[in-house]
Formats: structure tokens, C-alpha cells, sequence
């Protein structure tokens, strides 16, 4: 992940600069199981509405394909780095837990160095961002990713942004390749672990699979990106 030049769009990949400041609340389909609060804003079996393309270098290719018959989004990366961010004024109050399935072709091997700027490529990566507004400097980022060489569970900070960033691998390497793995976070308390305080609000999810820095290339697949008032059954 390279830096861009001032006022470009590092905010999604470096997350150096404000992110985001004018929030908008976009097409997200929302569902009541019972008492509790659904946002399903990944469920791609309804398409990719509300979902915006950021290109950092290079174009990752996004599109929407059948797998084991169920339509799921595509990403592809050949020495490139682009994402899709999801702009949403978000309450974990309401909403806290983040769950999702991804599956990956490969990883970048065990040997990539991730917490460098020459390693600093995923397979995929979901991530959740408040911002800091003007205050760019306030902009904080939680990067879950699948891992070449970081074992699970680890957490470092990001090669590009520091500590206002921080990565933490839910799987890694290639064992599970070809595998789909189902995800459910508890978003504020990964937030105060990561960052030592309490999560108020966010302002969007994001997902990127890139190449760039390594020069290789990847290719995943995302399903199921939810909010949710309580962790779903997986």
C-alpha cells in the first residue's frame, strides 16, 4: 500500500488523512430479527448498491459471480490495490458485532514480511474506520485480515499509518485455502483492545484485496457482511 499524494485517497488505504468527512447513510438493507438490528451491507445475492470503488494503485478487479450457486462479490488483484468502501453512519451501540464469510485462492506466502511497507498486501481484508474529520489525525481504522505470515490472532500496526491503524490476522496462510471462513467480531472490544478506548460511532466498512507492493497477485471472494444487535448463529 503506497502512499498517495495529500487530499487522495490514502484515507481508505494508508488511513493517514481524514476519512470520509461528509458521511452519507447509504441503501443498506436493514431486517428486524425479533428485538435485534440488522445491517446487511455486503449481502451481494442483491447486487452492490451502495458500495463505492477506491483505486490506490492500480485497479483490483470487483465483480459479481456465481460460486457454489450462490452469487458472492469477486476480487482479483494482479500488481494492484483498489477497495470498495461502504459509507455508513454506524451506532455500535446498536449494531456491534461485524460477521462476514471470505474465502481466498492463495496468500503472498509465508516469508512476506507484512509489517513492512514491501509486504503490506492481503489476500483479504475487511475494515471498519471512524473518523476523525478535519481532525485527520484523530482517524482511526480496524483492519481484519487473512494473513500470509502473521500467525492468528496477532496484531501490529499498519506499515503506512502506524499506530492509527491497527491489522489483526484472523487467518493465515494457505491451509484453508479454497475454503469459505465465516468471521463474527465483537467490534468494540477488539476497538478498546486495539486502541485502549471506547468505540462511540463509524463511519463506513471497507474491503480491499491487493497486490501491489509485492507484486504478485490475488484472487478472493466476500459474502455476508452484516451489523448486527447480537452475534449470529454461524
Amino acid at each position: 500500500m503506497r502512499r498517495s499524494q495529500a487530499g487522495g485517497p490514502e484515507a481508505m488505504r494508508g488511513c493517514r488523512r481524514r476519512y470520509w468527512p461528509a458521511v452519507l447513510a447509504m441503501g443498506a438493507a436493514v431486517a428486524l430479527a425479533g428485538p435485534e438490528l440488522e445491517l446487511r451491507v455486503g449481502d451481494f445475492r442483491q447486487g452492490l448498491e451502495g458500495w463505492q470503488a477506491r483505486e490506490f494503485n492500480g485497479a483490483t478487479t470487483y465483480r459479481l459471480v456465481t460460486l457454489d450457486g450462490e452469487q458472492v462479490l469477486e476480487a482479483e488483484a494482479d500488481g494492484a490495490a483498489s477497495a470498495l468502501f461502504y459509507e455508513a453512519d454506524i451506532d455500535p451501540g446498536q449494531t456491534p458485532w461485524l460477521s462476514w464469510r471470505w474465502r481466498v485462492e492463495s496468500t503472498f506466502g509465508p516469508a512476506t514480511d507484512e509489517r513492512r511497507k514491501s509486504g503490506d498486501d492481503y489476500a483479504a481484508r475487511i475494515y471498519v474506520v471512524r473518523s476523525g474529520g478535519w481532525a485527520w489525525w484523530r482517524t482511526r481504522a480496524l483492519n481484519y485480515v487473512w494473513s500470509s505470515g502473521q500467525p492468528e490472532g496477532a496484531r501490529w500496526p499498519s506499515a503506512y499509518a502506524g499506530d492509527n491503524v491497527q491489522l489483526i490476522a484472523l487467518d493465515s496462510g494457505a491451509d484453508r485455502a479454497g475454503e469459505w471462513v465465516h468471521h463474527v467480531r465483537d467490534l468494540r472490544a477488539d476497538w478498546r483492545q486495539a486502541f485502549g478506548e471506547e468505540l462511540d460511532s463509524l463511519d463506513g466498512v471497507a474491503l480491499m484485496t491487493d497486490a501491489d507492493d509485492t507484486g504478485g497477485s490475488a484472487r478472493a471472494w466476500y459474502a455476508d457482511i452484516r451489523l448486527s444487535g447480537a452475534p449470529p448463529e454461524r
